[in-house]
């Protein structure tokens, strides 16, 4: 049998993802969702003012646009992810010496991760945007540990230079929030787009969530 928990939500078949993320992917597929991939062509660039929650909601609304366009019918999903530490904007290291730097800079701290998750209904253009807002703490990493995990070659096409879902895992020592927001798609801020696209309180401003799980 298939899990409805979230195929129930879907109202308009096919699912579409809107992402070049495999991680984002095999959420999905761990949820028992049936879709294709359709890869946004959106340049992720920022707008000078903009808050990091703000960014994040514009840009996985200009993905899920961007792509939905090009299907008549079905339920488009997109994310945009970013690291925050300290207010600044971790992205994906340069190069190895890069992730170093990264590693270094979030070993024994609190960090943030931010995603916006935007849904679309392809048929009429219906669509709804939630932000979520987890707090990631990383365990106290030797300069070997961080030599070791950089030379595994893993952190170098990651946000903040690290994958909490893989090897990733043995850098952190908690996280406050959403586990799934930090992989990339934050699977219940997902479960509440649907339920709010499919009651027709679409296109107001984006729902956010903070780490301690209240909605503002």
């Amino acid at each position: 049998m298939v899990c409805t928990l979230l195929n129930g939500l879907i109202d308009e078949t096919p699912v579409i993802l809107g992402s070049r993320s495999p991680r984002r992917a095999r959420i999905l597929e761990g949820l028992d969702v049936e879709f294709t991939i359709d890869r946004p062509s959106v340049e992720e660039l920022a707008v000078e003012g903009e808050t990091p929650e703000d960014h994040v909601a514009r840009l996985s609304r200009e993905k899920a646009l961007d792509v939905s366009g090009r299907h008549e019918r079905g339920t488009l999903i997109a994310a945009d992810t970013i690291v925050l530490l300290d207010g600044r904007v971790l992205g994906k290291p340069a190069d190895p010496g890069d992730a170093i730097r990264m590693l270094t800079a979030l070993r024994g701290r609190w960090h943030e991760v931010l995603t916006g998750v935007t849904v679309v209904r392809c048929s009429d253009g219906g669509n709804a945007t939630g932000v979520e807002r987890t707090r990631v703490l990383f365990r106290r990493l030797t300069d070997a540990e961080i030599v070791g995990y950089v030379g595994c070659g893993e952190p170098l096409d990651k946000a903040g230079a690290y994958a909490i879902q893989d090897c990733g895992a043995a850098v952190v020592e908690r996280v406050e929030g959403c586990f799934y927001n930090v992989v990339g798609l934050p699977v219940a801020r997902l479960c509440r787009a649907l339920e709010e696209l499919r009651a027709g309180h679409a296109g107001g401003s984006p729902e956010r969530t903070d780490p301690g799980g209240r909605t503002r």
